[in-house]
């Protein structure tokens, strides 16, 4: 199976090529610079050459509340503008399958969690991350309304909850919040502060899952792709309050000193669970506890220091 993998230096596509049976996939993973997919004349042209048998389009702008709401513009922009090339070059160049990821901010800021797939479009998305929301819910539809209008054609939808992991972005300025906290503590632990702040409230809950078993998941839709749903979530359907999330970053990082809240920075929606019924039955689920992936995530920080 040949399969074209976007975004490929990210946290997912590192991942994915980390993945232990990727070897039994033949696998194809430009850059940008191999690949421009803002250029939809030169995504057509590289779908034409390499006639992949599926995509996994993993690739985007991301970040954390911050550059969110620092740069909604970019974020609407570039990951419309970047589904959208692949999304329609693929289909004008037949590759008949294709695995899009979308985002847990998709959903409406005020529908009832465990959020389930059915809620799209029911509602106003969280302010803070509209730009990006908009974009991926755009290509998620665009995606099904392929797979209707020629159901040969099967474009398919993961929505993910929250991501961290190995090769994520620590920089507290573009950062999502596991590695952001990871960089803080680090910093605050190699200047002997006692205190930190904990960014909005404490007891906000957010659902977390490792980016290596998103790209078990992955390698498993290659192998199930005709039994997987055309949107599904993908996550561990529970969550945990951001002052957990401070206390187990700090024991693995060995930081004795307090938290202390700062309600002036941006928060987001206050709890965040999507429903993991569908992926039950699929028969997929995570592997990764919250206090592995930590370690592990902390560990490669550290080690990239």
């Amino acid at each position: 199976m040949k399969v074209l993998l976007t975004g490929s230096t990210g946290l997912v596509g590192k991942n994915v090529l980390e993945h232990p049976r990727i070897g039994d996939f033949e696998i194809v993973a430009p850059n940008s610079k191999e690949l421009n997919l803002l250029n939809y004349a030169a995504v057509k042209q590289f779908l034409q050459k390499e006639q992949p048998s599926i995509i996994i389009h993993a690739a985007g702008k991301v970040g954390g509340i911050l550059a969110n709401t620092q740069d909604p513009i970019g974020f609407l922009l570039k990951n419309l503008d970047v589904g959208r090339n692949l999304v329609w070059a693929a289909k004008q160049t037949g590759v008949k399958r294709l695995i899009n990821l979308g985002t847990s901010s998709m959903y409406p800021r005020n529908a009832p969690n465990p959020l389930k797939e059915e809620m799209l479009l029911t509602g106003e998305f969280e302010p803070t991350n509209e730009g990006y929301a908009l974009a991926k819910v755009t290509v998620a539809r665009l995606c099904k309304y392929i797979s209707q209008d020629d159901p040969d054609y099967k474009y398919k939808t993961f929505i993910p909850c929250n991501l961290y992991g190995k090769w994520d972005k620590f920089d507290p300025n573009i950062s999502h919040m596991i590695p952001g906290i990871i960089y803080r503590i680090y910093q605050a632990k190699q200047q002997n502060l006692s205190k930190i702040e904990i960014w909005g409230n404490p007891t906000t809950r957010r659902e977390f899952l490792y980016a290596g078993d998103l790209a078990d998941c992955l390698i498993h839709a290659l192998d199930n792709f005709d039994s997987l749903p055309l949107t599904m979530n993908v996550g561990l359907g529970f969550d945990y309050s951001v002052e957990e999330y401070y206390s187990m970053i700090a024991k693995a990082l060995n930081y004795q000193g307090q938290f202390v809240s700062d309600d002036s920075k941006p928060v987001g929606m206050d709890k965040k669970v999507v429903d993991v019924e569908k992926l039950k039955e699929w028969g997929w689920k995570a592997k990764t506890s919250l206090e592995e992936g930590i370690k592990t995530t902390c560990d490669f920080f550290i080690n990239q220091k």
